[in-house]
């Protein structure tokens, strides 16, 4: 592959009813990619995508992972965890959910 496999661009596809839709690819990166800029182990990157952390999906035998679910780890304040999925980011009563994970990890900081 090359040193960065970049997939973004726009095309008009016709879709089954003859109509004309936009679709848009976003970059895609390979599992050495995402550890280069993430500055990690690229086995730390594929046990991040077996425990469900990072996104990805299989192409033959690699894994590929959609630059922006690499950014939203790095850009978050713990960065092996994904974001929470739309509509999880408030409980019932109003109030932002808990992250029990950080607290876990908090407290075993300490230790």
């Amino acid at each position: 592959m090359s040193e960065e496999s970049v997939l973004t661009y726009r095309c008009t596809i016709p879709d089954a009813m003859g109509s004309m839709m936009m679709y848009h690819a976003t970059t895609m990166l390979t599992v050495p990619e995402a550890a280069k800029r993430t500055g990690r182990n690229p086995e730390t990157v594929r046990r991040w995508i077996r425990e469900g952390k990072l996104r990805a999906h299989k192409v033959g035998t690699q894994h590929v992972i959609e630059e922006k679910d690499l950014e939203a780890m790095q850009d978050s304040p713990y960065p092996d965890m994904l974001p929470l999925p739309k509509g999880w980011e408030m409980t019932f009563w109003g109030e932002p959910m808990p992250n029990v994970a950080a607290w876990i990890r908090e407290s075993r900081a300490g230790h």
